[in-house]
């Protein structure tokens, strides 16, 4: 029997890298998860690469009307949620202070901050007690990464909402913790320069950028019973940058 058995999970930008990985490894652990992307092309292919026990969605999470649409299809599909994965984001990077831009900075607040906040909210009627929330951080969020600024700020944001609530949730003992990864080998370092890929590695105690397999595996220790007494942390995979 998996560590999932019988579970629901939702997975918010699970098109492609880290999110894709856990959601192909929640559901060869027994969950039945839907997923989602802003594009649907992308979203039928995860889906497809998955295989079964699981439902796309297309949507935007920065799109409240979006996440309705989410939620209203998992409540017909499933009547409730046990773990909820709020994955989604973007942001803008190498833009320094004076290049900063109002849209970009409402395009990453968009996803990163409002999006999260209100797919968990959306999701709390849903949500078991005794449940977890995952989301995605970052080790942005705790270093001065130059010209990361924006994006920084808004992962930062993400670790003080686990904080908070863990408390405000904490009578429905639902558990709220962060996966904050470093540098993975996705999409992000598609046309990076080799040069530019080295200076990463060259921050990363391991010697090497990360693997989305390794976010999943920590994703599904924080979604199984495994972690049933860790709640409120920030868990970095990171290879050990964030932490000299």
């Amino acid at each position: 029997m998996g560590k999932l058995e019988g579970k629901i999970a939702v997975i918010t930008g699970a098109t492609s890298g880290l999110a894709l990985a856990t959601a192909r490894l929640f559901v060869a652990e027994g969950a039945y998860v839907f997923i989602t992307g802003r594009r649907q092309k992308e979203l039928d292919e995860a889906v497809k690469s998955i295989g079964g026990n699981v439902t796309g969605v297309q949507g935007d999470a920065g799109n409240l009307a979006d996440l309705d649409r989410l939620f209203a299809t998992v409540e017909a599909a499933k009547g409730h949620i046990d773990i909820l994965y709020a994955s989604a984001g973007v942001g803008e990077f190498n833009v320094p202070l004076g290049a900063v831009t109002e849209a970009g900075f409402d395009k990453t607040f968009n996803v990163n901050v409002r999006g999260t906040l209100f797919t968990v909210q959306k999701a709390l009627p849903l949500l078991r007690d005794g449940g977890c929330i995952i989301m995605t951080g970052s080790i942005a969020g705790v270093k001065g990464f130059p010209g990361f600024g924006v994006y920084n700020a808004s992962k930062a944001a993400i670790r003080s909402f686990a904080r908070t609530w863990t408390v405000d949730l904490k009578a429905r003992k639902i558990r709220v913790n962060v996966l904050s990864p470093g540098p993975i080998d996705t999409g992000a370092f598609v046309g990076v320069a080799d040069e530019v890929k080295q200076q990463f590695v060259s921050l990363i105690p391991m010697g090497r950028i990360g693997q989305p397999e390794e976010i999943a595996t920590v994703a599904l220790f924080l979604a199984s019973d495994d972690s049933s007494f860790v709640t409120g942390i920030e868990l970095f995979v990171d290879g050990g940058t964030a932490q000299i």
